[in-house]
């Protein structure tokens, strides 16, 4: 099956949390797949938005909620919703892991922080 420019179904995700925070030591909201590559990123409404300045860098248009319980596509391209197929696992991020995350770097007043 041949999907559109920008997504590997075998790509594999970059690791639990944002790659770009982990590297930084910072937190984030939420989590969002490359579905071109992989690259974990923090979601628009985290400090740092690295899902969004991923794209932006490398040309890679769509990304899928890396939470639980969401499987919905985005395509920064076009900024519409997108249905895409299945990915490789995992799906999400560790069920363990809170939210917002990683765990002992959220600050207190994280709520004030958000885009």
């Amino acid at each position: 099956m041949s999907y559109p420019p920008g997504i590997d179904p075998a790509a594999v995700p970059s690791g639990p949390g944002c790659a770009d925070c982990e590297e930084q030591g910072g937190w984030w909201f939420h989590l969002r797949r490359c579905t071109q590559c992989g690259h974990i990123g923090c979601c628009d409404s985290s400090p740092s938005q690295h899902a969004s300045a991923h794209a932006a860098a490398t040309g890679h248009p769509f990304v899928r909620s890396f939470e639980p319980g969401e499987d919905w596509f985005w395509n920064y391209a076009t900024e519409e919703y997108y249905d895409g197929p299945m990915l490789a696992p995992p799906q999400h991020h560790p069920l363990s892991q809170p939210v917002p995350g990683p765990a002992g770097r959220v600050p207190a007043g994280w709520e004030d922080r958000l885009h």
